[in-house]
């Protein structure tokens, strides 16, 4: 008998589990996804194109809030939640919405949608969202490329525009964004890679993408998002650990997972952390993944003129996700302030219009600092307009891209970068590449 299914999701890991364990399954049915976390996903459909004979019409994709209504309304046998960084507890409480009206609920095991790459994969992840995970892709990057190898990186999906369009998404010039009308959030993710020389990979079809990756490349960095476990088997999974939140890694689906499996664990961010916190993030590391290698690391602010921001009344810009359901009340922005001795840290929720007063209301933990969120236009126009209102002397912006390219702001502006620096030995170069030596020689 055909199971009906409906797929939990975000916009990523649902599409992937859909592609490489249900599409050509003749036992299921996938009768919709659901959507959340991020804004304006849902109302969309599946296209034909990708969900194959059996979907000439597509799958719908509804909003999560209609889960219990459309389990009644199709009969749902089976509920696969497929999203990631979400508390135990929360993921519990959907299942058990979904097993009071009849249907099974299943978590997929972290390798059972893995595919098997050809070349060497290095996949560099984290246990919540915000952990410092880019930087440490970039750090990667750059010793593979002293080592004269050519890298390309497949980051996690963030198809959240058309879908027919982003089946493979490839990165190598600033056109590129333009070309695949990129949110603010795929341009954090993309641009410092590109910047860095690095060509980038993204989309629905990782199989397709895969194989376009292993095409051009020596070794491929997998650049995982989100907390998610990786779509490849790894050679070597680097795992990012936060000790502003520790604890977290026993905490969230699948960060725990990630942690269990890490080959290399690196607790970043020592140098703005209380030494009990990293104390509390090693001893779980140790118990519950005895096998990892455990790294520090800083994540150093870097502030091209810190002299321009003593005593002003700044306007802190932080990364969005990080601070949404990364759950961070501040990030480098923050403490780029408070080290270069900014006089005030204005809040600018007095000043948030449309959306952003939205996101301070669903985010309540988010204090003075203005995310930067770019889902959408709508989304952009209000983050300009919550800029513009804001009564400051300085915009702080601690995002991973040149925010001023993308908003007008008729305001003085700094940005802050942050760097994965090693804490000490063994620093990644030498816990890399004694994980990779074998695998590396073979690229030669």
């Amino acid at each position: 008998m055909i199971e009906n299914v409906i797929i939990m999701g975000a916009a990523g890991r649902d599409f992937h589990n859909f592609n490489v364990y249900f599409k050509d399954n003749p036992r299921y049915r996938v009768v919709a996804f659901t959507a959340t976390q991020i804004p304006d996903i849902e109302g969309r459909r599946y296209p034909p194109e990708l969900a194959g004979n059996p979907y000439p019409d597509g799958i719908p994709i509804f909003p999560e809030e209609d889960l219990v209504s459309l389990i009644r309304e199709h009969k749902i046998d089976l509920v696969a939640f497929s999203y990631s960084d979400v508390p135990h507890i929360a993921v519990m409480h959907k299942g058990s919405l979904a097993m009071s009206e009849g249907a099974d609920f299943i978590l997929m095991g972290a390798t059972y949608t893995m595919l098997k790459p050809k070349k060497p994969m290095i996949a560099v992840c984290a246990v919540r969202t915000g952990c410092g995970k880019s930087q440490t892709t970039r750090k990667v990057a750059e010793i593979l490329k002293s080592m004269g190898k050519k890298i390309v990186v497949v980051r996690h999906p963030m198809p959240y525009g058309d879908l027919r369009k982003q089946i493979i998404q490839r990165f190598s010039t600033y056109a590129d964004f333009e070309k695949h009308q990129c949110t603010i959030e795929e341009r954090e993710e993309f641009e410092p890679l590109v910047e860095q020389g690095i060509v980038v990979y993204a989309g629905i079809d990782y199989g397709k993408i895969l194989e376009a990756a292993e095409a051009e490349a020596d070794v491929i960095i997998w650049d995982g998002g989100n907390n998610d476990t990786p779509f490849y088997f790894p050679d070597v999974h680097i795992v990012l650990f936060d000790p502003h939140r520790a604890g977290h890694e026993l905490l969230y689906y699948p960060g725990e997972t990630n942690m269990i499996m890490a080959d290399i664990a690196i607790i970043n961010k020592v140098d703005t952390a209380e030494s009990s916190q990293i104390e509390r993030v090693r001893n779980n590391i140790a118990k519950h993944a005895p096998e990892a290698e455990i790294l520090l690391a800083e994540s150093r602010v870097l502030v091209s003129d810190p002299d321009q921001i003593k005593g002003k009344r700044v306007l802190v810009v932080e990364d969005g996700p990080t601070l949404t359901h990364g759950e961070m009340a501040f990030g480098a922005g923050i403490i780029a302030a408070e080290t270069f001795e900014a006089g005030t840290i204005i809040d600018p929720r007095p000043f948030a219009v449309g959306t952003l007063k939205d996101i301070y209301n669903r985010f309540p933990h988010i204090g003075s600092v203005l995310p930067a969120m770019g889902y959408s236009e709508k989304q952009i126009h209000d983050l300009e307009e919550t800029i513009k209102h804001s009564d400051c002397d300085l915009v702080l912006f601690a995002t991973p891209i040149h925010l001023p390219r993308i908003l007008s702001i008729d305001k003085p502006t700094i940005r802050v970068r942050y760097e994965y620096h090693d804490y000490g030995s063994p620093t990644l170069e030498e816990a890399l590449l004694k994980r990779m030596e074998i695998k590396l020689k073979a690229t030669v």
